[in-house]
């Protein structure tokens, strides 16, 4: 392998910072990683310093070239992908944030969301966004910073501040303050950007009084977005990939055709299903979105997102104490009963897609006095497993359909049982991937794909490699009757819908 052939890949995500650096045929050679501090000023706010985020992300652009036994001479491009609508203002003139970066998880909003959908909002804002009026998106984070900042709403229509999401303050600070810019990914998840048209919604900015000089360029996934300042590694490298971690994810797992679909199972679920040219409109309570932008030709997904996923095993192990690692799940799961028809509906901070119930609260079902650690862990693996088959019903509503295998990845998918079951649930075949860091080697993807590294998607494609395949075993009568009972589970917990 050529030295300039590796790729940097930057993957900031919610709760720490890495970068991996790949080879040109997708092989790990160097990482490092550094966790990220959270900030709780209030009950349902959270926020992050962008200064921690861009210290630690040189830090471990650093760190991976250092573990690999190489410099920046050996690196070809850099990728970057990160946690999406996360929102940062920072000065133009000093690139110094005027707040703390509010996180995609903040709830600070929620208000001002509901009065815009007093106000009719939601239906004009779906149409040309593909999402739902929630503070979830960048676009509410915006407005609140303008308003609640002394003198920031003035600055902004002076031209003074800019707007960005991680990847853009990132891309920003790389640059040395050359480059304001974005990917087609990012921009779809800030609930103002046209994703038919592909433009800044003059309508939508209007509606949360979010001045135009604010925004970054709009660019391709793959796109050329310049180059980082030389004393930042030693010399100018090209940064040539930008996708949110979600859409990262899906270019890693190489879900390029209609009818293709990804989940990343990690504290939550994210799943992306690959509608191709098409916009589909869910009628579902699911978000249309970019799944990404290359030469200009925009491919689109239906997005479902599952709140609690890994965080049921996390509170198995924190909460109950009945694990001490989160890999004991696995064998308790086989010990369990599978006679016993238990239901864990873990809506610890209500239930995401497509039922959107804030209120909803989390519950177990069907215990006996024969219930045991066993089969509550088994319960936990099995509600991530309905829940996504909750998202895929929901798509095949929508019209998507096609579908001939689930592409999985992130932490939870070492367990071999939970894949099976998933698999058997879902009546489709499973497949887990031998390269496991699958939103950094998309990002990386990217990057290779602006430099000629990789010269189109075929070629990336060719890359992916199985690790394991699980095929469907369970009877369909006894599939749909374990489903059926939990949709009752679920609409027990429900408060609205």
């Amino acid at each position: 392998m050529s030295a300039e052939r590796t790729i940097l890949a930057i993957d900031q995500g919610t709760t720490s910072s890495r970068a991996i650096l790949f080879s040109s045929d997708g092989r790990r050679l160097g990482q490092a990683q550094k966790e990220l501090p959270q900030h709780f000023p209030r009950s349902g706010w959270v926020e992050h310093d962008a200064e921690d985020i861009w210290r630690d992300t040189v830090a471990v652009m650093g760190g991976a070239l250092a573990d690999a036994g190489k410099s920046a001479e050996d690196v070809a491009a850099i990728g970057i992908t990160n946690q999406r609508e996360t929102t940062v203002i920072w000065d133009r003139a000093t690139g110094e944030p005027i707040h703390k970066a509010i996180v995609w998880q903040d709830r600070r909003t929620a208000e001002f969301c509901q009065e815009l959908r007093a106000q009719g909002a939601e239906e004009v804002v779906r149409q040309r966004t593909g999402l739902l009026l929630d503070p979830y998106f960048s676009g509410t984070k915006i407005a609140w910073l303008l308003d609640n900042v002394p003198g920031a709403r003035e600055r902004a229509e002076r031209g003074e501040l800019a707007f960005g999401t991680i990847d853009c303050f990132l891309l920003w600070r790389l640059t040395g303050g050359r480059v304001h810019a974005t990917d087609a990914t990012n921009a779809a998840r800030t609930l103002i950007f046209d994703i038919s048209k592909q433009v800044w919604d003059p309508e939508l900015l209007a509606l949360l009084r979010i001045p135009e000089s604010l925004l970054p360029e709009v660019k391709d996934s793959d796109a050329d977005f310049g180059a980082t300042d030389p004393e930042i590694l030693g010399r100018a490298i090209p940064i040539g990939g930008i996708a949110g971690d979600q859409q990262a994810a899906t270019v890693g797992q190489a879900c390029f055709e209609t009818g293709m679909m990804k989940s990343t199972y990690g504290t939550g679920c994210f799943a992306l299903f690959n509608t191709g040219d098409k916009l589909v409109h869910s009628e579902h309570r699911l978000l249309s979105t970019i799944a990404y932008r290359l030469g200009g030709k925009t491919t689109y997904a239906l997005e479902g997102s599952i709140f609690v996923a890994g965080a049921a095993v996390q509170w198995l192990r924190d909460g109950l104490g009945v694990i001490a690692a989160a890999p004991e799940t696995e064998g308790l799961a086989k010990q369990a009963d599978a006679g016993q028809r238990v239901y864990l509906v873990p809506a610890f901070t209500g239930l995401g897609a497509p039922y959107w119930d804030a209120e909803a609260r989390g519950a177990v079902f069907g215990l006996t006095r024969a219930t045991g650690p066993a089969e509550i862990a088994r319960a936990a693996l099995e509600a991530v497993c309905y829940q996504t088959r909750d998202l895929l019903e929901a798509m095949r509503a929508d019209g998507a359909s096609g579908l001939e295998a689930l592409r999985v990845d992130g932490g939870m998918v070492a367990n071999d049982w939970m894949l099976q079951m998933l698999a058997d649930i879902l009546g489709v075949a499973v497949e887990r991937p031998v390269v496991a860091e699958t939103t950094a080697l998309g990002a990386a993807y990217l990057a290779g794909l602006n430099q000629g590294i990789f010269a189109d998607l075929d070629a990336v494609a060719a890359q992916w490699q199985r690790d394991a395949h699980f095929e469907p075993q369970m009877a369909v009568a006894e599939r749909d009757d374990r489903y059926a009972g939990w949709q009752d589970a679920v609409k027990r917990v429900r408060t609205s819908g």
